[in-house]
């Protein structure tokens, strides 16, 4: 496997069958030597002026799609992006492989404006990035009608889809850009789509004609984990300490609230962290988005608002502590670990709150009851990936359409620990059995943990308030623990034998709960594992292999290459300081690794090395072998590992070889 990025998103090529001159730009620009998966496929046919709808996961290689055909036709690129934010970063890193590349946006003032448009107009650029609003001007359309385009390109396609989370207004007039350029090549990008939204990508963007490309959604360097949710600020840290200390990864929190508070206790105990939301100044969220771009080992704790577009490849985790809406935004928010192909992990905490809270944003939310009925499909198979015993990996791949593995993945947590199951079927009755009492003796309606509180017997002082200690089904409840029962409904929330209603998420009875209650129907569960005493070697619920509290270097290597890693991190930073771009926009972890792996001697040898095209040999050659050889020790055989090191040092392989704690009480400004 090729392990560099392509320079502006951290994807990655891999070897494979290629040809002509799309073949021959990848080798020279991006230094790889194949196209991975569908990538050629997908750029012969632009290349030869046909329009393509491309689904892609995040690293799978979408950028190189688009950037290849733009370097090959004749004209420029124009590519429509809603990353005003990043479209520095974009260019910056394609000038540094030395693709003429500018943006029109309104981060740019009249003169700077000029500038780009000039260069347009003169044919000296290879690609130029445009805000989706810029094609609503009446100005960019007359200036794009006097120059020379190539192609077409919408990234984040999914932005047109009015039923999901990223909708952007201005995508829906990009229709017309068929209409005024019938002759242009236009390609559509996304890195997740259903069925549905696929189908309306093509038909907002008039794209009846376009040939679909569907690549595999698997991401087998991520390891998808999902833990019972206790104390889950202290399980993160748990994780972060025990994993991923020292490393870059995204938090994600469903509330602005619990972005900041999660964010000063990160900071509070050692983990250097900054918080993303919509509610924080302009100049303020851009300075966090900038410095977690520039700076080593930095966390980010936002809302939904922050991530789309993120082109940082040695992200090493992302971790959710409430509940996503949607497998589709799960995916995405995942799939921004990892990008450089290397191990990542997917870590969330889940609880009964978390299905509570989710519930009752739809009921009170706004939108008809098809958008409610939607969202509560869409809640169901979130729901459905918590609660599976099986491979989670199949089921995300199951989800999008695709075949999943036959045996499992091997690398989530239910393949590395099946879950144990159980016939929950009485403990199903007991539940709603309490819930009928309370409803039909009593009128009255309560949330989980009044019904705890009843099936365990306590005589609590709401419990004594109501009499409900005189109810029939009081402590008969008493063979399971209160963690047991909060599982007990969280499930049978999730299978939709229990609702929630009402401001404070009463629990009712739904059409389907009578067939348990009638014995008609059995009710599996999963246990509820026991919660760790403290570890010294992996987080709570489950542990990954990369254990230990000490900071490992940021790729699996052997001992005695390290410190020629560590070296040539050291220089890139510097580079990066001295230029004012991101770390990686010099050269990715992936391709450091396969260096100081390869040692090359001379600045020809350090050509062969995947990631490193003409630009960066002749611009980087001679530093990076200068802090190369500087710590690398003389040729010969390498020192015997210690036992504590790796025994099979490898090199880069392709694929082949809250409850506890009150819940956020926001308002309705207070969500993303």
């Amino acid at each position: 496997m090729v392990t560099g990025g392509t320079g502006v998103s951290g994807e990655t090529a891999e070897t494979g069958a290629g040809g002509g001159e799309a073949l021959a730009t990848l080798h020279r620009v991006f230094g790889y030597d194949a196209f991975r998966g569908e990538q050629e496929a997908i750029i012969e046919h632009v290349v030869a002026g046909g329009d393509a709808l491309v689904l892609m996961p995040t690293g799978g290689g979408k950028s190189l799609c688009y950037q290849i055909p733009a370097l090959v036709r004749p004209g420029t690129g124009v590519v429509v992006s809603p990353l005003i934010a990043l479209m520095q970063d974009q260019v910056d890193a394609l000038r540094a492989l030395g693709v003429r590349a500018g943006f029109i946006n309104s981060t740019l003032d009249f003169d700077e404006r000029r500038t780009v448009e000039a260069e347009f107009l003169a044919g000296e650029l290879d690609l130029l990035y445009l805000a989706p609003e810029r094609l609503r001007v009446e100005a960019t359309l007359d200036l794009l009608s006097r120059g020379k385009i190539s192609l077409f390109a919408i990234d984040e396609a999914h932005c047109v889809s009015q039923w999901g989370h990223d909708f952007r207004p201005d995508y829906l007039a990009l229709s017309l850009l068929g209409e005024r350029w019938p002759d242009v090549p236009r390609i559509a990008l996304t890195a997740t789509a259903t069925r549905a939204t696929h189908e309306e990508i093509t038909h907002r963007l008039n794209l009846p004609d376009a040939r679909h490309f569907v690549a595999s959604f698997d991401r087998p360097n991520i390891q998808y984990r999902i833990v019972p949710k206790a104390d889950p600020r202290k399980q993160l840290l748990a994780f972060l300490r025990d994993e991923h200390a020292g490393d870059a990864g995204i938090v994600y929190c469903l509330s602005r609230n619990s972005v900041e508070r999660t964010a000063e206790f990160l900071n509070t105990n050692g983990v250097r962290a900054v918080p993303y939301h919509a509610g924080l100044d302009g100049s303020v969220r851009a300075d966090h988005q900038s410095r977690f771009l520039r700076e080593e080992g930095l966390v980010v704790v936002a809302t939904i608002a922050f991530g789309m577009g993120i082109d940082k490849p040695d992200v090493r985790f992302v971790a959710h502590l409430d509940l996503p809406k949607s497998i589709e935004g799960y995916y995405q928010e995942t799939g921004r670990a990892g990008r450089d192909g290397l191990p990542s992990t997917a870590w969330m905490a889940y609880g009964l709150n978390d299905v509570v809270q989710q519930r009752k944003l739809i009921q009170s939310g706004e939108g008809d009851e098809a958008f409610r009925r939607r969202a509560g499909a869409h809640l169901d198979s979130m729901l459905a990936l918590c609660e599976t015993v099986r491979c989670r990996r199949g089921q995300l791949l199951a989800y999008f359409g695709q075949e999943p593995p036959a045996e499992g993945c091997g690398n989530c947590d239910t393949c590395l620990s099946t879950p144990e199951t159980w016939d929950g079927t009485v403990a199903a009755q007991k539940v709603l059995s309490t819930v009928v009492r309370l409803q039909r003796e009593r009128g009255q309606k309560f949330g989980a943990v009044q019904i705890v509180d009843i099936l365990l017997g306590k005589r609590t002082a709401k419990v004594i308030q109501f009499d409900h200690d005189q109810l029939s089904v009081f402590g008969i409840g008493a063979d399971l623990t209160e963690a047991d029962w909060r599982g007990v409904i969280r499930q049978l929330l999730a299978q939709s034998l229990l609702a929630v209603e009402g401001e404070y998420g009463t629990l009712v009875l739904t059409e389907a709960s009578g067939t348990v209650l009638r014995r008609e129907r059995e009710v599996p569960l999963r246990k509820e594992p026991k919660r760790p005493t403290a570890s010294r070697s992996g987080s709570s619920g489950s542990g990954s292999g990369r254990g230990g509290k000490s900071k490992a270097p940021a790729v699996e290597l052997p001992a005695h290459l390290v410190p020629a890693f560590e070296a040539l991190r050291a220089w890139r930073a510097e580079q990066a300081k001295e230029q004012g771009v991101p770390a990686y926009v010099i050269f990715h972890d992936a391709t450091l690794r396969e260096i100081v792996t390869q040692s090359p001697a001379t600045v020809r040898d350090l050509g062969t090395i995947s990631g490193v095209g003409e630009k960066k040999l002749a611009t980087y050659g001679e530093g990076v072998l200068a802090a190369l050889h500087a710590r690398t020790p003389p040729s010969g055989p390498a020192p015997e590992e210690s036992p504590e090191s790796p025994e099979n040092p490898e090199s880069p392989q392709s694929p082949e070889s809250d409850w506890p704690e009150p819940p956020d009480e926001p308002g309705p400004e207070d969500w993303d």
